[in-house]
């Protein structure tokens, strides 16, 4: 293998990760009793491993590394189009969770960014989880969304808006649309000492953070409402451009000659930045008077002749707004005039996805750049590499880690205690389950009577089966998303042992030089390859994982384990402080790239201090609470309001006297049935044949 270019044959062996370290075939340390786990592993106050990272060569992903405006101008000089989505802050909190799950929904179609309105009645500056600043901050931090934050002038104080800028800046968000705002009242009045006009706000935001940030500001295709001509209007357009606006974004309209004439009329007038169309899908009849009644537009009579008969079926009256949407969008396109298109989603769906994907623009599938979800933070954007115990919760991961400066980059390397931060409000917005209490009650069972029954909960998860009552398992406390697409390839493997008590939280199947392009577990650019270790992270009781460790004196050399019990006592076989790479790929023109790894000190963090990681009960997650008999059985434990001691014949024991386990398998283990520790190590442990 040439390893500086990465040129490797389908069929090479498996090379060998550059953080791999001979002593991780350590003879196990601790013993039968399990000792007490590494002293101060969950401490916040020392340096994480980022120190010691080093750079790799070049980033996997160019737009990662990117601006905005240079990924504009990138399409724009390729002639790939985009789209982009708009959206609102809910008022509730509940809605504020749906709309996190939108966007992680939406995302998957490639949006090249997305943009949160800003309404001053709404306290949209604040910490709420409904303000147009929090979720704006989510969807960059948290859903790894371009983000652009409305922000509006009118009535405002230039300390506020400073204030709010600073914010913006220290959340990650690196894109702002300067506006003006709707007036307080029916007439419109000049504020003595504030911002009257969104050119003052460009002015302000160039003044006092210099390039910082990316402006986009508003155009209208006919003209703003309260301007004296549509002359007058573009001159002010022209004034907001040469004042630092990067690109505009119009208002809605219904017909491509107005869009047409407008870009024209801003040609004409020396306006050279990108000008994208704004697309409202119309979605219901009331809906469109509403949005007609805010732009004070005109809406054409041959669409009011087609809605008014129709105004009592939502259903029709959306199928039309998507056709109508689509011949627009068709029409703007092919004119060559149009680099992308914004759509206004009103917070739905439906239309709007619909539309992208007649046109051709909604990628169902597209290529992930690391194994895990990405933030677009800016200071996260050298980060490649992480922990894969937080795999299935990666919003947490960049919670924890939110307050560090810098990001591991190359590799882990090596650490003494990670300075993973504390969720001290696990009721953050972002973090919460999708589903409601209800919904987990449908799914989990009002009533767990055994530890069986609780075994059935993680076997129908897997397996996509519905459970007695007909409802089918799509979350667990662990899993808030589904099921990853490589899992598959481990399904009947993880339905045999968690029928028998493993219950599996996070695997990965072993991989030997799959192109990175492979539809299920691909990823970075053309022309890889990718490789993974298999890995197995489970929870099971203490006379399995002795007869577990009994099977793994025999494999030494090629697996490495770690078992913690709810006290913290821990044996392991791995090096107390050295990473293990157990995901990496090999790109043309790049060093390897390890982006997932096995932690021994992350881990102890991850077993004693995330949420749902061990059984006891998960704050914030419902199987605290759906009833003492099903926490009973879920959290293995005798809480406040149960009956019962532990090693009585109650199911309470579950997890009480149980082990938190991992278990990796080095990567020349080869590919038959007998190759992971799902099937070889817990099958002789449960004293079956392989």
């Amino acid at each position: 293998m040439c390893r500086g270019c990465g040129c490797l044959p389908p069929d090479a062996p498996c090379p060998t990760p550059c953080s791999r370290n001979p002593a991780m075939v350590n003879e196990a340390r601790g013993n039968s009793s399990l000792n007490p786990c590494l002293e101060g592993s969950a401490s916040s106050g020392s340096e994480s491993s980022k120190d010691s990272s080093r750079c790799s060569t070049p980033g996997l992903d160019p737009e990662r590394h990117e601006r905005l405006r240079e990924k504009m101008r990138r399409r724009l000089e390729s002639g790939d189009k985009w789209f982009s989505l708009e959206f609102f802050p809910p008022r509730t909190a509940e809605g504020a969770v749906n709309l996190i799950s939108r966007f992680d929904r939406m995302a998957a179609g490639g949006p090249l960014y997305i943009d949160v309105t800003w309404h001053p009645a709404g306290d949209p500056g604040s910490d709420k989880e409904t303000s147009s600043m929090m979720i704006a901050s989510t969807a960059v931090n948290y859903c790894g969304l371009e983000t652009i934050l409305h922000m509006t002038c009118c009535r405002q104080r230039l300390e506020e808006i400073t204030g709010h800028l600073h914010k913006a800046k220290q959340l990650g968000l690196k894109n702002i649309m300067a506006l003006r705002g709707d007036p307080i009242g029916d007439q419109w009045e000049e504020e003595e000492g504030g911002f009257n006009y969104a050119v003052d706000l460009v002015k302000h935001i160039r003044s006092e953070f210099g390039d910082y940030f990316d402006i986009c500001v508003a155009g209208y295709p006919k003209g703003h409402p309260e301007a004296g001509s549509f002359e007058a209007d573009l001159k002010h357009l022209k004034e907001k451009v040469s004042a630092g606006a990067d690109f505009i974004i119009t208002q809605l309209f219904f017909e491509a000659d107005t869009f047409f004439r407008f870009v024209k009329a801003c040609t004409d007038m020396g306006i050279t930045c990108p000008i994208v169309p704004g697309i409202f899908p119309i979605q219901g009849y009331h809906s469109l008077r509403q949005l007609v009644k805010l732009s004070k537009l005109e809406v054409p009579q041959e669409i009011k002749d087609v809605i008014e008969p129709i105004k009592d079926n939502d259903a029709a009256i959306r199928n039309y707004g998507i056709e109508l949407a689509v011949s627009l969008c068709q029409e703007l396109l092919a004119s060559g005039l149009v680099p992308g298109l914004h759509f206004y989603t009103l917070n739905r769906e439906m239309a709007t996805t619909e539309v992208l994907k007649r046109l051709g623009m909604w990628t169902e599938d597209p290529r992930r750049p690391l194994p895990w979800a990405l933030s677009a933070h800016p200071k996260r954007r050298e980060e490649d590499v992480r922990p894969i115990f937080w795999a299935s919760r990666p919003k947490s991961y960049i919670y924890r880690t939110q307050e560090w400066d810098e990001f591991p980059n190359g590799r882990w390397g090596n650490s003494s205690s990670p300075a993973f931060g504390e969720l001290k409000d696990y009721y953050l917005f972002y973090l919460k389950s999708k589903s409601p209490k209800e919904e987990l009650l449908k799914m989990w069972g009002e009533e767990l009577t055994s530890e069986e029954s609780v075994f059935e909960v993680f076997v129908l998860y897997l397996s996509g089966e519905p459970n007695r009552n007909g409802h089918k398992v799509t979350c667990l406390p662990w899993n808030d998303e589904p099921l990853a697409a490589e899992t598959s390839l481990l399904k009947e493997e993880l339905l045999r042992v968690n029928r028998q008590g493993i219950l599996t939280i996070n695997s990965q199947p072993n991989i030997n030089g799959k192109p990175s392009s492979d539809p299920i577990v691909g990823w970075g650019p053309s022309g890889g390859y990718v490789f993974q270790k298999a890995y197995l992270e489970f929870f099971t009781s203490r006379e399995t994982a002795e007869a577990l460790l009994q099977v793994l004196k025999k494999y030494e050399l090629r697996v490495n384990y770690h078992l913690v019990n709810v006290k913290g006592e821990n044996i392991t076989n791995a090096p107390e402080l050295q990473p293990n790479a157990v995901t990496w790929g090999i790109f043309p023109g790049r060093e390897i790239i390890q982006p997932t790894v096995v932690d021994p000190v992350s881990f102890m963090f991850w077993k004693v201090k995330e949420p749902g990681a061990s059984l006891p009960r998960p704050p914030g997650k419902p199987w605290g609470g759906i009833g003492t008999k099903s926490q009973a059985c879920a959290e293995g434990h005798t809480g406040p309001s149960l009956q019962g001691t532990p090693g009585s014949d109650s199911p309470v024991s579950l997890l009480t006297q149980g082990v938190y386990f991992w278990a990796g398998v080095g990567s020349d283990t080869g590919s038959g049935p007998c190759s992971i520790p799902g099937n070889v190590l817990l099958s002789r442990a449960l004293g079956e044949p392989c």
